[in-house]
């Protein structure tokens, strides 16, 4: 949200250098759009390029995850057991060795 702010501050500054350009004596249109593109345009957007990099890395990151849940759960149901969590078909466990316990 702070960054928006900043950004249509910086874009309003633009705006006000390129119609000062535009309207001054000696300045053109010409000029003007260059100054509201190499100004204004080209900062903003690789401003807002390098900041939203982290989040565009989540995402990547989320659609993975997804991804590999889903493969995970396709495998489990071409299994035929009930989820992907081994010993969940209710079996009894293939442990050799009883549990010690305090004799009574």
């Amino acid at each position: 949200m702070f960054v928006h702010l900043i950004v249509i501050g910086w874009l309003y500054v633009v705006v006000m250098m390129a119609v000062a350009e535009a309207t001054a004596s000696n300045g053109t249109v010409l000029g003007a759009i260059i100054t509201f593109l190499l100004y204004g345009l080209a900062p903003v957007a690789l401003v807002v390029y390098l900041l939203g990099a982290p989040g565009r890395r989540r995402a990547v990151k989320e659609r993975e995850l997804a991804a590999q849940e889903a493969a995970r759960r396709a495998a489990a149901e071409k299994s035929g057991l009930p989820s992907g969590l081994p010993d969940a078909g209710g079996e009894p466990s293939a442990d050799t060795v009883a549990p010690v316990r305090k004799e009574p």
